[in-house]
């Protein structure tokens, strides 16, 4: 189930909130824990034990780092979390590869073809280093063991950002988890937030996936330049409105049931370098990498060569994080690279050169990246990238492309709404124009609502990238 889906809004999210309302005191705790777990269990059936597991494991580890078995705790929560998560995300990949290596070596495995394919949980990658980085804070002191089960079984299940994030911290709603800040006004903010991400996913994000898929299921090699350009473009814009949509959404829903998770994005590709990229794109993610792996590994306090080994180890495993994929460990990579570089010579010159410049190279270095993301041949992916960067006339010339995709008038215009959407604007108006904007606002946000069920209602097409993470 996911958010811009007609079971969700019209049935699913309904019945919760009338619940929630209803219940008093603990008991909305129950609620959210329940619909939670139906809500996992909508897809994943009898795969939400794993996500219990992990929750009971993690509220076991806190009470013996908190009771004196500070070791023990705090190594059996890591060594679960990690074992779930290489598991069910890395089993497939890890003996597809000694598959490979077998078969370069000229021996035989038969019995690797022979292994069952292990199932990917929706949202594994994100509720284990939720209650990994509980354990965690519980050791450091920055936080004290939940004491009731249900308390800290609702944060880890909370559906609201258990798919894809953001990544909540305990200590971020651990009060809450207690007494919801609850308001009519508060309700509102979240409903207004959760329909800005439904119009950025299903109008944007939608609109922009027909493109890029259309694009990239093209051969590369018959691609022309400005075919390429335009389906990283479109690509570019659809994972951002797909996942900022989808924190925005995440946001709305928990401010509507009393909760404020943390900021996910924060216009990224306005950023004048990668270093300002990670700290506008999943926020939530890049700091929980900061903070409990990068300074883990002594950040940049122990020299030059060990702040960039650091770097590129935070990069490979971001990347890998993202998928069990060599595509994914080259696009962490990839942005790793160009961290240490920023550290040294190229980033003094970069912060000499005009804004303009500065904020071209960054686009041009994401840009480049996203074609790793997307594309999991890295061969492929590098064949790719030449065509942008190389002049191709190729076989499906930009024209031609115009010529023969259906909904040409609506493509160009939700490209220039998705430049226009992903900076900023706002920061530049007068105070009269902010007035009027406040005036017209409930008349917009009510436009975007009836929009995006009108396209939900008229489209089938509805791919969600970080569903799979």
């Amino acid at each position: 189930m996911v958010f811009s889906s007609t079971v969700f809004l019209f049935l699913f999210l309904p019945l919760v909130l009338a619940l929630f309302y209803l219940a008093k005191g603990r008991l909305k705790n129950w609620v959210l824990f329940l619909s939670s777990l139906v809500f996992y269990a909508w897809g994943e059936g009898a795969i939400v034990l794993i996500m219990l597991l992990s929750a009971v494991i993690d509220f076991s580890c806190g009470w013996l780092v908190q009771g004196g078995r500070r070791k023990l705790g705090l190594w059996l929560s890591i060594g679960s979390n990690l074992a779930i998560l290489g598991f069910f995300k890395y089993f497939n990949f890890t003996f597809n590869n000694l598959g490979y290596l077998f078969h370069a070596l000229g021996a035989e495995a038969a019995w690797i073809q022979e292994l069952p394919r292990i199932l990917l949980p929706i949202g594994v990658s994100f509720f284990t280093f939720q209650t990994m980085s509980y354990t965690i804070d519980v050791y450091r002191g920055k936080v004290q063991a939940s004491r009731r089960f249900i308390e800290f079984a609702t944060y880890v299940t909370m559906f609201p950002q258990l798919v894809a994030g953001p990544i909540v911290r305990y200590a971020e709603i651990q009060k809450q988890l207690r007494e919801k800040a609850i308001s009519w006004a508060g309700f509102t903010v979240g409903a207004e937030r959760f329909i800005i991400g439904l119009a950025k996913k299903v109008l944007v994000a939608n609109t922009m996936a027909v493109v890029a898929d259309d694009i990239f299921r093209q051969n590369t090699a018959d691609l022309s330049t400005p075919y390429a350009w335009l389906g990283i473009i479109a690509y570019t814009f659809q994972i951002y409105f797909d996942f900022s949509g989808y924190s925005d959404m995440a946001i709305g829903l928990g401010r509507m049931l009393g909760f404020h998770f943390p900021e996910n994005f924060n216009f990224p590709y306005i950023a004048r370098n990668i270093r300002e990229f990670w700290r506008r794109w999943h926020i939530t993610l890049s700091t929980w990498f900061r903070d409990y792996v990068y300074i883990s590994l002594g950040g940049n306090r122990r020299g030059n060569a060990r702040t960039y080994f650091n770097l590129l180890l935070v990069f490979f495993v971001t990347g890998l994080w993202h998928g069990a994929s060599w595509n994914f460990v080259v696009w962490g990579l990839f942005h790793g690279l160009f961290m240490i570089l920023e550290r040294g010579w190229w980033g003094k010159l970069l912060d000499r050169l005009p804004k303009a410049l500065q904020h071209l190279y960054t686009l041009l270095v994401v840009v480049a990246a996203w074609v790793f993301f997307r594309i999991e041949d890295v061969s492929d992916a590098w064949l790719y990238l030449g065509k942008m960067f190389s002049w191709s006339p190729g076989n499906e010339g930009l024209d031609s492309y115009l010529h023969f995709f259906h909904a040409t008038g609506r493509t160009w215009f939700f490209l220039a709404v998705a430049s226009l959407f992903s900076i900023p604007f706002r920061a530049h108006f007068s105070q009269r124009a902010l007035l009027t904007w406040q005036m017209i606002r409930p008349v917009w946000i009510t436009g975007l609502l009836i929009l995006s069920l009108i396209y939900m209602g008229a489209d089938t097409y509805n791919p969600f990238i970080y569903y799979r993470f």
